[in-house]
């Protein structure tokens, strides 16, 4: 039986005086590089502009001694839209004990991910606290959505790291030829939010089904389609959806609808080694389009993927500029193995799906 995918929310802006680190999973602002990686600017290939940073996500494996992180870019151009391109994943870990001091890191049973036998209950066992933030040396909840406050974000953290460690990695050119520095003012940033998170299957309860149920029903009379109610998942019988046409002719685009009706304002899905939720009918042979580890050769699994409900909140941090990010899901694929060579100092790039979404006005 799979595993119940972990729903990830938008929980409120980030205010300017709060500090976020590589373990705070957040959307937009700018990336925070994990200790010894450098913070190098990403370069569009479609049109050379830079990209601009989407999500941040910690996802440390359960059976793995490293800190992992993965942020996700993307260019505004609207000429780029669509295209996988202008889009990138990268993904990067380090070891505590590769630090001249270790991190003063309490507890990192937080968000964990299942591997091999592991279960996503267990990467979940404190998934509420995505978006927990550092001030005076306490965890602090932020808002009665969170009622657990065990991650750990420290101010002293940052004390503990060494300075120079920090430093050495860090790089403030353009990737490639590119050897000029780039002014802070040329790089799009969005609006920064923090991520909470909520198993998809705690949200099925009576209530939720009723409120699933009239959005579902809302969404046929609309639509001109029949994709039936919305029921619980027990034993091995998974969600089976029924085989209905919408007036645009896309039964998949349905299905969709159908399961994120359960939490419509989901901006991020996560299921590590699990199943992607396809917005549209994919090629046929999606399997063979994603590519071996380009490290270690190993397959690469789906991890996670960014929902259409995601582009509303993808506005310029700059209210004199304008930036505009289209799409109605984005799949993140990554090694299996999740390979790491000891003592690098650059981020792993992973695979990414993009697909168009049929219908965007719906999610305006």
């Amino acid at each position: 039986m799979q595993e119940s995918p972990l729903i990830g929310f938008s929980d409120g802006p980030i205010e300017k005086k709060k500090g976020t680190f590589y373990y705070t999973n957040k959307i937009g602002g700018t990336p925070d590089p994990i200790p010894g990686i450098s913070d190098a600017y990403n370069q569009c290939a479609v049109c050379d502009g830079i990209l601009g940073h989407v999500v941040q996500i910690y996802c440390p494996l359960a059976a793995s001694p490293y800190h992992r992180t993965i942020n996700v870019f993307a260019c505004p151009n609207p000429q780029c839209s669509g295209k996988p391109e202008s889009w990138k994943a990268l993904r990067s870990q380090f070891l505590e004990s590769e630090m001249k001091q270790p991190l003063a890191l309490q507890d990192m049973n937080g968000l964990q991910v299942k591997q091999a036998a592991m279960s996503t209950t267990d990467w979940c066992d404190e998934a509420d606290d995505w978006g927990m933030e550092a001030e005076n040396n306490e965890p602090e909840s932020r808002s009665q959505a969170h009622t657990e406050t065990a991650q750990p974000v420290m101010d002293s953290l940052t004390a503990g790291l060494d300075v120079s460690n920090r430093l050495q990695g860090l790089c403030l050119n353009w990737p490639g030829d590119h050897g000029g520095a780039v002014p802070p003012t040329a790089v799009p940033t969005f609006q920064p939010f923090y991520i909470s998170v909520v198993e998809e299957a705690d949200l099925v309860g009576h209530d939720d089904l009723q409120h699933a149920n009239k959005l579902l029903r809302e969404y046929e009379e609309r639509e001109g389609v029949a994709v039936g109610e919305i029921g619980t998942c027990e034993g091995e019988g998974a969600e089976k959806y029924e085989k209905a046409e919408a007036k645009h002719g896309d039964a998949v685009f349905s299905s969709f609808m159908k399961r994120i009706s359960l939490c419509p304002e989901q901006v991020l899905r996560y299921s590590w080694s699990g199943s992607p939720l396809f917005i549209a009918e994919p090629p046929s042979n999606i399997n063979q389009m994603v590519p071996t580890c380009a490290q270690c050769g190993s397959p690469r699994v789906f991890e996670f993927q960014l929902m259409p409900t995601l582009v509303s909140l993808l506005r310029s941090k700059d209210l004199s500029s304008e930036l505009v990010l289209e799409f109605g899901t984005v799949l993140v694929y990554t090694c299996r193995d999740s390979c790491w060579t000891s003592g690098s100092n650059a981020p792993v790039k992973e695979f990414l799906f993009v697909q168009a979404d049929p219908d965007q006005k719906l999610f305006k």
